[in-house]
């Protein structure tokens, strides 16, 4: 994205942070949380810093007006010297640090000898970045940004050498930016996909327009190759604007040769990606006209659900593996045909989104395992797929209603990416993933494929990673592309991992403070769940839209809807039982 498309995001937010002064020269400024008074205030003017300031508090009050890009970070710019204004060109991202963060004098020996020059070091840790593309991307490397100040005529401290990104604190990036999800497609089928970006959040009659530039500017980083954008050719014919009888008012351009079915698809991916930072109708027109014949206005409730097929049915309660067999959790028994009957020793398995295929994975003997593939509740053949190890299979989901999946992923002895493909004549086939840059993190202990088919959750070295799924044209080929660690400095000795919907994952853990937590798809957000009842260690863990969580502990299995919920008994709950849904 160009600067001045950025600069245009960012353009539009009028608040002001209430700046202080301190009374003293320490030599370093201990760590404290920022505070957020008066963020998103109204104001006509960028005001002067406080006069008497010190380097150390001139620094970090630069920090805290970085949460105000009004006027191309304008408050920032009041800490610059005068030719430090006009020269600043920060790149087009975010750096993003915890709230607690110091200020402190460089050592005697990098000391400038002129005593009307200080440099000055911002410390802290590192959150992530916001892209220039808006989306967030996970990090833990420390922070330690140089800054160099010069007294100025008037005596007054002003810096001379600012850093070339962007610093803000957590806490005020979460009230200056807005998360919005961004919806494409997947590649093969009409699975919508979220892609969740951060627009600055006021003034808020501006987020229709910020975010239908996201979406014209097309997937992150992160996304692309994975996901199919029906409005890639789309452009605004005039500015997105509100109507006099109220709806939202979205002219595109470059589409009008488009199939009806393209259409319907791009009038999803806007009503959807709107519909978090408004409630008005929107009206979709192509070169003036209506998008789609016959209709002007649209509602989500208007959008058909795109998620079914990466739902499971809910006529699936879900199965268990325990004591070598598969039972059912929603009636404990075990189910028809040789998985239930004992006549595989189950090692974990898989059901289909769709609830009509089963993949095993079975003891064939010492150090050796084999696959299972095939129709649910039938005697399934082995795929040919030597290994001492497989992961618990992963669906991918069908590519039409009615359809079933032509393929399943597993991980091979920790370090070979696997898609089981059906070839034309019925039988499963393995084939390799370029898992290359995800290997370089860890062994993979655990593999979940999104159940609309664009990224894996990969539990690699006890860390949970998420990568994105290109496919060549005619997916002869598939490669895991831009591999993202999730909350490095904090979720470690992760044990399982599920998607709670397609952009929250939810995993357990070996921690006995979170032995359960769930994190945003980009790994911004962290919720842990309470350890109340669960008994370390975690076994396995599972979830799906609108579904209960339920976790297996060393006692059994139990089930909870939310964050703040005890953990209750499953109704079937048995020990050694590991849970999985449908995907």
């Amino acid at each position: 994205m160009r600067r001045r498309r950025l600069r245009a995001l960012l353009a539009g937010l009028t608040a002001v942070l209430t700046v202080s002064g301190c009374a003293a020269i320490p030599s370093e400024s201990q760590p404290q949380a920022i505070p957020r008074e008066n963020l998103g205030q109204p104001t006509q003017e960028i005001p002067e810093p406080a006069r008497g300031l010190d380097p150390l508090s001139v620094v970090r009050e630069f920090v805290r007006a970085s949460a105000q890009p009004t006027s191309d970070y304008a408050a920032s710019r009041a800490y610059l010297a005068a030719n430090a204004r006009e020269e600043w060109q920060p790149d087009q991202g975010l750096t993003i640090i915890e709230d607690e963060f110091s200020t402190v004098y460089a050592p005697d020996d990098d000391e400038s000898t002129d005593s009307d020059e200080q440099l000055v070091t911002v410390r802290g840790t590192n959150v992530g970045r916001l892209g220039a593309d808006s989306a967030f991307i996970p990090s833990d490397e420390p922070v330690g940004v140089p800054v160099r100040l010069r007294m100025q005529p008037d005596g007054q401290w002003r810096i001379v050498d600012a850093p070339g990104t962007i610093l803000i604190t957590e806490s005020d990036f979460t009230d200056s930016y807005f998360r919005v999800p961004v919806y494409f497609f997947a590649p093969d089928s009409t699975a919508i996909v979220p892609d969740l970006r951060y627009v600055v959040a006021r003034p808020q009659s501006g987020l229709p327009a910020r975010v239908m530039d996201l979406l014209l500017s097309g997937p992150s980083n992160g996304l692309a190759g994975a996901v199919r954008n029906p409005l890639a050719d789309a452009t605004l014919d005039s500015n997105v604007t509100g109507a006099n009888d109220g709806a939202l008012l979205v002219p595109l351009t470059g589409v009008d040769g488009e199939s009806l079915q393209e259409k319907q698809l791009m009038v999803a991916q806007v009503v959807r990606s709107l519909q978090t930072v408004t409630t008005s109708r929107i009206r979709l027109l192509s070169d003036g006209t209506s998008l789609v014949p016959g209709q002007h206005d649209w509602l989500p409730s208007e959008v058909p659900a795109y998620e079914a097929l990466s739902s499971p049915k809910s006529e699936l309660p879900g199965l268990m593996t325990v004591d070598s067999r598969i039972r059912s959790l929603g009636s404990g028994a075990p189910i028809a045909g040789p998985a239930g009957a004992g006549a595989y020793e189950v090692e974990s398995a898989a059901q289909s989104i769709t609830g009509g295929q089963l993949a095993v994975v079975e003891s064939a003997g010492p150090r050796r395992v084999a696959l299972r593939v095939g129709d649910y509740g039938r005697d399934n053949p082995v795929v040919d797929l030597p290994a001492q190890t497989l992961t618990r299979p992963s669906w991918r989901p069908p590519t039409s209603a009615g359809s079933q999946s032509n393929e399943l992923w597993t991980v091979a002895d920790g370090e070979r990416v696997v898609r089981v493909s059906r070839a034309p004549d019925g039988r499963w086939t393995p084939q390799a993933v370029n898992a290359t840059d995800l290997l370089a993190v860890g062994r993979i202990s655990g593999l979940r494929l999104s159940r609309d088919g664009s990224r894996v959750a990969v539990i690699a070295g006890g860390q949970l990673v998420v990568a994105s799924v290109v496919r060549s044209a005619d997916s002869a080929s598939v490669t895991l592309r831009s591999p993202r660690i999730l909350q490095p400095g904090t979720l470690a000795d992760v044990v399982d991992v599920d998607w709670l919907s397609q952009d929250t994952l939810i995993v357990a853990t070996n921690s006995d403070s979170m032995p359960v937590a769930r994190v945003s798809v980009d790994g911004l957000r962290l919720d842990g769940y309470s350890s109340a009842n669960l008994t370390p260690p975690m076994q396995a863990i599972t979830a799906a839209p609108g579904r209960p969580i339920v976790a297996a502990d060393s006692t059994g299995l139990w089930t909870a809807n939310d964050v703040g919920d005890v953990w209750r008994p499953h109704s079937h709950t048995l020990a050694g039982a590991e849970p999985f849904y449908p995907g």
